[in-house]
């Protein structure tokens, strides 16, 4: 693997990171794919208000659905078409094959959390600690190598369950409301 990345693809994966940095850009991800990835700029801006708002859609009122709309349509929308994630003409707008392939950037990791990959790096660690101490003999005649090799087999079996639970979670999918406002 080569390690010159193309100035293209540097600025290719900036473009997209600042279109996925703001909260309310990413809202209108999740609205357009509620939608099937084609909508009205209308609709997702009614949608995203009730996010925001924490309420449904029918109680949000004229000035919130009309604050909403004209910040995704003056400053929001040119972010996501020049990361490329939306095409947009006419009020309607339309998500594109790149914003499909949106989830490998998506890991939420909560303020009191710690991302995945650190946390199987220290399972890791603990894990090889841990046959190693039993290998030398340092822990009681009743807990073998096995038996702490299956434990931790376990706690990585469980860890990895979780995992992916919580990655189905963290997708640009039609769920009902954006991992960020159930939280």
């Amino acid at each position: 693997m080569s390690t010159i990345v193309r100035s293209e693809s540097r600025e290719e994966k900036n473009a997209l990171f600042t279109a996925l940095g703001n909260h309310r850009r990413r809202y209108v991800l999740y609205a357009c794919n509620q939608a099937n990835g084609r909508t009205k700029l209308s609709d997702v801006a009614e949608q995203v208000a009730a996010w925001e708002y924490g309420k449904p859609i029918d109680e949000i009122t004229s000035t919130e659905r009309k604050r909403v709309y004209t910040s995704i349509q003056q400053h929001h929308l040119s972010k996501l078409e020049d990361a490329g994630l939306l095409e947009v003409a006419n009020g309607n707008i339309r998500i594109t094959d790149k914003a499909e392939n949106l989830d490998v950037y998506l890991e939420i990791v909560p303020e009191k959390n710690i991302p995945w990959a650190t946390y199987y790096l220290g399972l890791a660690a603990i894990g090889a600690f841990s046959v190693g101490i039993a290998h030398v003999g340092w822990l009681p005649d009743a807990v073998s190598v096995s038996v702490v090799a299956a434990l931790f087999a376990s706690v990585l079996a469980v860890s990895a369950a979780i995992h992916s639970i919580e990655s189905r979670q963290m997708t640009f999918s039609a769920a009902d409301v954006p991992p960020e406002v159930s939280r």
